[in-house]
């Protein structure tokens, strides 16, 4: 096998989080939304017929309906199969000087996958003590930038201002923001496009919109760039996105009334939640995502993480350096969320 292994394309993967089978779960590790997607896409009669022949390769309902929803114009738009496959798409469209690109240490974990994978240098820019991105690390020389607004696993967010900083030192290169929770309670990048001919907004249809299982990102961008990235998808795959996920993405992102009740159920959950963690000796970032990124005071993260497990209540602990003492907790429903803190209280005071 030795001969074999070594034309073999060696990598470290991403680990996602754990799907746990058990019926009594209660799943706060993977941000999920823990609401059904809108009555629309619920109560919508498909023509299954359709499904012998090919999608429309380029999903122009839906991008349709994205572009109408955003106030841009279609060959703006981008679709793929989750903001995974149009992330990797843009690294592989975007990120090509052989220069490194840049990216903050403790983020979204993918990112340093598919910068090996498509052996594309990289560096990584340390967040300070409190977990923030320090803008002034990306005014260096590089290949381009990627980060989450905002970050994961901290919650963080990044006024606009400094990330319009960072765009005006780069502008000879790809400027890639990653809005995966931008519902939550940020400011999307959006309205910088008019300025910015070198910025790409990523967003996913699975956290704000609840069809992680429908598999649905799109990226905005100029037309310029929009038709790079479709160049890259016609070169190795021209159907990307499935008949279902271009009908029933349309119904989700037209029924606007419905995507914010849901929002803001999940906004005012975690906001209570954050509280009652406290008192309970919890602290942690000031996360304007649907998740927290907490750790106590006294206990560590570890022990909490397999506590929980072991009453199949799931949250996420990642054995990293400077993150191996915090979880990252899902924000679920009202019903979800009290089990966790009934839990904790009974827990933390034995």
């Amino acid at each position: 096998m030795s001969s074999l292994e070594n034309n073999f394309r060696e990598i470290i993967p991403y680990t996602p989080g754990e799907q746990p089978q058990f019926k009594d779960k209660v799943k706060l590790n993977t941000k999920e939304n823990p609401y059904p997607p809108s009555p629309k896409v619920m109560n919508k009669m498909l023509d299954y017929n359709e499904l012998k022949l090919y999608p429309d390769p380029t999903a122009e309902e839906l991008i349709s309906a994205i572009a109408d929803y955003h106030g841009v114009s279609k060959d703006m738009v981008f679709a793929g199969v989750g903001s995974d496959d149009v992330l990797a798409t843009s690294f592989m469209a975007f990120f090509n000087s052989g220069k490194p690109i840049l990216f903050p240490d403790i983020t979204y974990a993918f990112y340093d996958v598919w910068a090996n994978l498509f052996k594309i240098p990289f560096t990584k820019c340390p967040l300070n003590d409190n977990f923030k991105i320090e803008k002034e690390d990306y005014y260096r020389e590089n290949g381009g930038i990627v980060f989450p607004n905002p970050n994961a696993p901290t919650g963080i967010l990044m006024p606009l201002s400094q990330l319009e900083d960072i765009l005006s030192h780069n502008r000879d290169v790809v400027v890639i923001v990653d809005e995966a929770y931008i519902d939550f309670g940020g400011e999307s990048a959006i309205p910088l496009l008019n300025k910015y001919d070198n910025l790409v907004i990523v967003q996913t249809f699975s956290k704000s919109r609840s069809m992680a299982g429908m598999r649905i990102g799109y990226a905005i961008a100029g037309k310029r760039l929009i038709k790079e990235l479709n160049t890259v998808k016609y070169s190795y795959n021209s159907y990307t996105l499935n008949y279902p996920s271009i009908k029933l993405g349309k119904l989700a992102i037209e029924d606007d009334e419905y995507f914010k009740n849901t929002v803001s159920k999940i906004i005012n959950t975690r906001e209570r939640v954050k509280k009652e963690l406290s008192d309970l000796g919890f602290s942690g970032t000031e996360s304007m995502s649907n998740f927290l990124f907490v750790t106590h005071k006294n206990i560590m993260a570890k022990d909490i993480f397999g506590a929980l497990k072991e009453k199949h209540i799931f949250v996420r602990y990642f054995d990293k350096p400077r993150i191996d003492n915090y979880l990252r907790i899902t924000i679920g429903t009202d019903d979800e969320m009290d089990k966790l803190i009934a839990f904790l209280k009974e827990y933390i005071n034995k």
